[in-house]
């Protein structure tokens, strides 16, 4: 038993006896909460893409980078590396000629994650005479898996083989020794063990920490990425599709963003693209959200905006035909040719990110008349800027309101008192406005660190967000959609935290914040019903906070209930409406701590604990110091 299950136990035996009441009035369902509520956000930050989710494991495969050997080192220097630029193709023009002896060694993405006994498939195109042996080395320079290849012939060929490591390193490499004279491009790695096997595939243990979420709806391909820092490094979603070699590959935005966390050697491969996102959405029973760029670059960068528009509309037209089209259509046919003829079924986009201002209104508007004209069927998502509030917010909101906007995107990057003190912030809004999208949401701790900036994922800031999310699921028919953000961080590369989900090249662990998602997506329900004390909403009572659903098929509640406060409370929970009822279940997820967080060695210091026992047959349970408690009800009409 751990230290939090026997804190836990010890306070339900001993706090019995002081109980007041949490009415679930069951028999008066409200809000319809939608399939949708509950989402997850990527964005290429802190290598989420490359080095992360996508499981390539070469870094600058096809020596597009800035610097065109970044990521390599020439190991034998008996023969020569030249650089060869071709005219003829814009997306992927350099390739390198090698002439002699020469050994390339790849460092990865912070290095290779290799696990012993894994299979791990080697690719390169290449024309010309040559042998090339391929091995996968450990940290001291040592092979410990191996293949080879012989190219032959003027015209580019793909050329594979298959490695299996006898040992399990985290920053390996890869080494790439040529005898003879070639011209070789796209050299790659993938392991054998992606994501459903697919080639060229997902990382296996990130996507299942995603789909174990059920998330309503993926969001792609992030924010401040879709806009750049300029129009010309903006995200192009038709770069990103059709055969990996012919993708277009740019600088990533966050390569230079904070300057105390520069990479210096972040770019986009694109080998995780449009198709990728709507299949990994497929996958894991989620509606696709595509963000897109509306002729505006990142304002706190250059502020640059296109002064055509029609381009970026057209190219929104034409994602839902990619995403939706029939075969006979240019852009459905090129999904079909990608492997999926079936339509992705995409029902809402977002038009831009956090813009604001006049500008970003007039093209909102432009998109609008043009989608809404040939697509009623799809939602748009709008942006009524960075902040919770202000003026450029109130701003924004008069006129999306005014223009009748599907949903509007909120973003709240606050401090946890913030989220406690705003556990209300819906449930005055207008119900004939817009519906919202709280699209980006985190509690920021500040850290003890130089700038005092970063901050982690402490049980602390998840308990703040909890009680927040109450108030979201209360306001159902307001708030439609949610997804905290960013997803994913590479402990080794960084550039923004906190983050849900924390990798290296091997390992993965949700924070206390994964879970506390993890909690109300899994248990979201279909209706939402009032929870009471006292006669009035739990929203911030003895710092108290409550939401609860209802599945009316399965005659089930869904109770949520957080408990703010430093000492432990005794509640006696009372369905109101059904004849019987019992609690099947209950879950707390707490820690010793408000500043505990869970890292890659030690992933379950804060997790969920389900109790052996929900309380007694009157309904009386202990809610724990600072602890968010899932409670599954059934009942009986």
């Amino acid at each position: 038993m751990t230290k939090i299950t026997s804190f836990v136990y010890l306070l339900f035996f001993s706090c019995m006896s002081f109980a007041q009441t949490i009415t679930v009035q069951v028999s008066k369902p409200q809000a319809v909460v939608q399939p949708t509520m509950w989402g997850i956000f990527f964005e290429d930050i802190n290598f989420s893409a490359d080095g992360g989710l996508y499981a390539e494991l070469v870094k600058n495969r096809s020596f597009e980078f800035t610097q065109p050997l970044m990521g390599w080192k020439q190991a034998d220097k008996k023969g020569k590396i030249l650089i060869v630029n071709r005219a003829d193709n814009k997306a992927n023009p350099r390739y390198a000629h090698i002439t002699g002896e020469v050994g390339l060694v790849n460092e990865g993405f912070r290095g290779m994650g290799l696990t012993q006994n894994e299979q791990y498939n080697f690719s390169i195109w290449a024309r010309g005479n040559a042998g090339v042996n391929v091995a996968l080395v450990n940290e001291k320079g040592e092979d410990i898996g191996h293949g080879s290849i012989a190219v032959a012939g003027n015209e580019w060929k793909k050329y594979t083989v298959s490695l299996t490591a006898v040992q399990t390193v985290a920053k390996g490499a890869l080494k790439v020794s040529f005898s003879g004279e070639a011209d070789v491009d796209m050299i790659s790695l993938f392991p054998a063990n992606t994501w459903k096997q697919r080639p060229g595939g997902l990382r296996a243990d990130l996507v299942q920490l995603l789909a174990d979420l059920h998330p309503g709806f993926v969001r792609f391909p992030g924010g401040c990425i879709v806009e750049g820092r300029d129009l010309a490094n903006r995200y192009q979603w038709k770069n990103t599709v059709g055969k990996v070699e012919d993708r277009t590959q740019i600088v990533n935005r966050w390569n230079t963003e904070f300057s105390h966390r520069a990479p210096g050697d972040y770019f986009q491969s694109y080998g995780l693209g449009f198709f990728e996102y709507f299949q990994l959405a497929e996958d894991i029973g989620a509606s696709p959200l595509p963000i897109l760029n509306c002729g505006m670059a990142c304002q706190y960068n250059t502020g640059e905006v296109a002064e055509d528009v029609d381009s970026y509309i057209q190219d929104a037209l034409d994602l839902i035909e990619f995403a939706n089209g029939t075969v006979d259509t240019r852009w459905g046919k090129l999904r079909t040719d990608m492997g999926h003829p079936a339509p992705f079924n995409l029902k809402m986009m977002g038009v831009g990110n956090e813009q604001w201002d006049s500008q970003y209104v007039s093209r909102y508007k432009l998109f609008e008349k043009a989608l809404k004209g040939k697509h009623p069927e799809i939602r748009l998502v709008s942006s009524v800027g960075p902040s919770p509030d202000g003026d450029r917010f109130d701003y924004l909101w008069s006129e999306m309101k005014a223009a009748h906007a599907d949903l509007v995107d909120e973003h709240y990057y606050m401090s946890p008192d913030w989220f406690l003190q705003n556990a209300r912030r819906y449930d005055n809004y207008d119900r004939n406005a817009p519906k919202i999208f709280a699209g980006e949401y985190a509690a920021h701790v500040k850290d003890k660190e130089k700038d005092g900036a970063e901050t982690r994922n402490t049980w602390g800031s998840a308990l703040a967000e909890a009680a927040f999310m109450t108030g979201l699921e209360r306001n159902a028919d307001v708030v439609q959609m949610a997804s905290y953000a960013p997803l994913l961080a590479h402990v080794d590369a960084w550039q923004w935290r906190p983050d849900l989900i924390w990798f290296d090249n091997l390992r993965s662990v949700g924070t206390p914040n994964y879970y506390v998602q993890k909690l109300f997506a899994n248990n979201r329900g279909v209706q939402t019903v009032p929870v009471l004390s006292n006669g009035h909403t739990l929203a911030g009572e003895d710092s108290l906070y409550a939401s609860a659903t209802i599945d009316p098929a399965k005659r089930l509640v869904f109770l949520k209930v957080v408990n703010a406060s430093g000492k432990p409370l005794t509640y006696t929970i009372r369905p109101e409406g059904p004849k019987g009822y019992r609690i099947a279940s209950q879950q707390v997820l707490t820690a010793t701590d408000k500043g505990d967080f869970n890292t890659l060695d030690n992933p379950g210091v804060v997790k969920p604990v389900e109790l052996k026992k929900a309380g007694d047959k009157k309904g009386k349970v202990v809610l724990a110091p600072n602890s968010l408690n899932l409670f599954v009800m059934s009942y009986s009409l």
